[in-house]
Parts: structure tokens; sequence; C-alpha cells
């Protein structure tokens, strides 16, 4: 394959998969905003989400600006942000905001300083807790502690569960495409000597 067409190619392999944009703040101050399609649960006590970010072939201000204050929030795509969103994955110089290159607005959250995206309907605010290194490729394996979120709570259920699709909450797949959400099942826990129920 050809290079251009095995990125494209080898990204749409794993499917769906949530997006998001990162924001984060230089130690100078400058605000940075990034889309991820890479962001993955990490686990519930301490609660952790882990982030993958590309090889340091080109200046990445978003790992740069995590390693240098330790800050960074996560925040959900909606279908009326997708164009702003996707639009973040050009290669802004470091003093460029991607917020004002954008039009999308930044929100001070109440802990941190990073800035959250005032679009978004759900939002993360997260701790850097490690970063590790993942030889083959030369990418990155953020990993950061979740310490604040924002969202309407109508959204959560009794339970703690969370309707993404009632959040407009898009996904991604490969380089370009984006989806919006349905629901086709929710089911109990699984156990082997019990039938599943369905859920509402």
């Amino acid at each position: 394959m050809n290079d251009r067409y095995r990125v494209f190619f080898v990204n749409a392999l794993s499917g769906f998969k949530a997006a998001h944009l990162v924001g984060s703040r230089s130690d100078d101050g400058r605000d940075n905003l990034a889309i991820f399609t890479s962001v993955v649960h990490i686990g519930a006590n301490p609660p952790l989400l882990g982030l993958v970010s590309r090889p340091n072939t080109v200046p990445r201000h978003t790992l740069e600006n995590i390693a240098a204050t330790g800050e960074y929030t996560i925040n959900h795509v909606s279908s009326d942000m997708i164009a702003a969103a996707h639009q973040t994955s050009a290669r802004y110089p470091a003093e460029t905001s991607e917020f004002e290159a954008t039009g999308l607005t930044p929100r001070c959250g109440e802990r941190l300083s990073a800035p959250y995206v005032a679009e978004s309907r759900l939002t993360i605010g997260l701790e850097h807790r490690q970063t590790i290194d993942i030889e083959p490729n030369g990418t990155h394996l953020v990993i950061g502690e979740i310490v604040e979120v924002e969202l309407d709570s109508d959204t959560i259920n009794e339970d703690g569960w969370i309707d993404l699709a009632a959040l407009d909450s898009v996904s991604a797949a490969g380089l370009d495409a984006y989806y919006s959400p349905q629901r086709l099942a929710r089911f109990s826990y699984a156990k082997p000597d019990r039938p599943l129920r369905t859920l509402d």
C-alpha cells in the first residue's frame, strides 16, 4: 500500500471511536485545542482515562502542554461542533489558539487552569499521572486522573450510566468521518447463571 492509502485504511480498521477535543494551556498561558479519537477508559477507582498521542515527528502542543502544566481537559464533540472540531487537526503554530481559529469558546473550570470547550455537553478535567512511551511506533499513552466532570444531570441514569445519545456525543471512523450515536440495547450485568435482562 502507498503511505496515504495505508493511513486511511488502518485508521478505519478499529471501527467507531468517540470524538473528543483536548484542551490544554502552555506554561506561558497559550490555549491549545486538538481533536483526538484515542481516549480510552483505564479504570474507575481511581478514575483514569488514557489518551494516545502521535509520535513527536512534528511539534505536539497538547503533549508539551500536559507535560509542562500537568493539566488538561477532555470535551465530548456533538454534531453541531464537528466542522470546528475537525479543523483543530490543522497544524497551527503554537502561538495560534485553535479556539480563536475555529470559533469555539474557551471556558474556565472550578479546579483547573486548562480550558474547557463551552459548546461541549460533557466536559472532563484531568490531572496528568503518567505517560508511557510506546516503542514500536513512537506514540505515547497519556494517563490522567479525572478531577472534575460537568454534564446535564438529566442524562445520568440512577445507576450512574450516562446516556451519550441524549448528549449527542459523536463518533469518528478513520481520519475524517463522523457519526451520530443511536442506542440499540442496554443489558443487565452478565453472569453465567442468570439470563440477560434488557434495561431501559
